[in-house]
């Protein structure tokens, strides 16, 4: 497949665009810094799967990641000395992934990208988590696709083959970027095409991701803006 044939680009968000690791690291060390800000950022994230799972499988209603988040993190407090967190103190807490930081080639390799094709986020953060981070990581969007918008969690394919319908596409039209395999692979189960970006560091120095390249992608790029190389923008 031509990258010719492809005119929208949606993208992972949470490890692919932003760093969530680094970023909760960070917020996590300079206000309580008496707890393992590490342990504290892959805790959370451990819960992210399960809490999403609940949803897919029908054993609850929609629910937005913005609330699932909250109560993973409640679930985390006690284990980390922070049970005596107030109601303000857990919502400013929580409210920490609507302020990940980007990856230092996101905004300009986005920008680039953004000159030949529509881009868009195509994560399972809800709508305004998505446009919060956008608008304070300065991540130049043409439109904000969420998995809120499918009533869905990737890698439910209703998400994938509900952006080929928003713009009236082929779903080859459309590509997915993201650092997380199972991810694209289910992407291309639904057509779309696919570009892995390495992302070495997503769960910190500690704990190197291996990046290495998989045949069955469309595109491999080391990050955002050797996607544009190869894209010709």
């Amino acid at each position: 497949m031509s990258e010719v044939s492809v005119s929208v680009l949606v993208f992972d968000v949470f490890g692919t665009v932003v760093d969530w690791h680094g970023s909760i690291v960070r917020e996590v060390s300079a206000r309580y810094p008496q707890v393992d800000a590490d342990a504290f950022a892959l805790a959370w994230r451990a819960g992210y799967q399960p809490a999403m799972q609940a949803v897919r499988a029908g054993g609850r209603g929609w629910v937005k990641l913005d609330t699932l988040h909250r109560e993973i993190l409640d679930g985390i407090l006690p284990r980390f000395g922070l049970a005596h967190l107030n109601e303000a103190e857990r919502q400013h807490l929580n409210c920490v992934w609507h302020r990940l930081a980007a990856w230092p080639d996101s905004v300009a390799g986005l920008t680039r990208l953004k000159a030949r094709f529509t881009i868009a986020p195509l994560s399972n953060g809800n709508l305004g988590l998505l446009t919060h981070m956008a608008k304070r990581a300065g991540l130049p969007w043409d439109c904000v696709l969420s998995a809120e918008v499918f009533r869905a969690y990737k890698p439910d394919p209703r998400v994938y083959r509900g952006v080929a319908e928003v713009f009236d596409l082929a779903p080859d039209q459309v590509m997915l970027v993201a650092t997380h395999q199972d991810d694209l692979d289910a992407a291309r189960a639904c057509g779309l095409a696919t570009a892995y970006v390495e992302r070495p560091l997503e769960f910190g120095a500690a704990d190197r991701k291996v990046t290495e390249a998989h045949p069955a992608n469309t595109w491999h790029a080391r990050d955002f803006g050797h996607l544009a190389d190869q894209l010709g923008c």
